[in-house]
C-alpha cells in the first residue's frame, strides 16, 4: 500500500509527460514531422513506406522504413499527434491498409491507418511491450 496521494500520483504522471514534451522541443529527442492534406476528409494517415527513386529506376525503402526519429508527428489541423516509431511500426503492421500513391513525380506506396487504429495501436503496443518485459 502507498501512501501517495491521488495528487502526488498525478503530478508525477503529469510531470513525465512534461518532460518528454521538454525532450521533443529543446532537441532531446528527434521527430520527424507529416502533414496530410486527405486526412480531415478521410480520417486516414498516409504512411510512406517507399518510394520510386527515378535515378536508379526502381522502388525502395523510404518514410517510416528508413527514418531515424524517435518519434513521428502528424500534423491534424491545428493539433499534433506524436507517436514513438516502434509504435508506428506497430500500428502499420497490424492496421495498415496498403496503398500506391501514383502522383507525378512522386511516386510511393505506404499504409493507410485511421486515427482511431493508431492509438489502438499504440495501446496494444505499450501492452505487448510491457508484457514481453514481464516475461524476461
Amino acid at each position: 500500500m502507498t501512501n501517495k496521494s491521488s495528487f502526488d500520483l498525478d503530478f508525477g504522471y503529469g510531470r513525465k509527460g512534461e518532460q518528454l514534451v521538454d525532450e521533443l522541443l529543446t532537441g532531446g529527442r528527434t521527430v520527424e514531422v507529416k502533414r496530410d492534406r486527405k486526412w480531415a476528409k478521410t480520417n486516414n494517415l498516409y504512411i510512406e513506406t517507399e518510394c520510386y527513386f527515378k535515378k536508379i529506376e526502381a522502388w525502395a525503402p523510404s518514410g517510416l522504413m528508413v527514418t531515424e526519429a524517435a518519434y513521428w508527428a502528424f500534423v491534424l489541423e491545428e493539433s499534433t499527434l506524436i507517436v514513438p516509431i516502434d509504435a508506428l511500426k506497430y500500428a502499420v503492421k497490424e492496421f495498415g491498409r496498403e496503398i500506391e500513391c501514383n502522383i507525378p513525380p512522386n511516386l510511393s506506396k505506404g499504409k493507410l491507418i485511421t486515427v482511431d487504429d493508431l492509438m489502438s495501436a499504440t495501446r496494444l503496443y505499450k501492452k505487448a511491450k510491457a508484457d514481453e518485459l514481464a516475461t524476461h
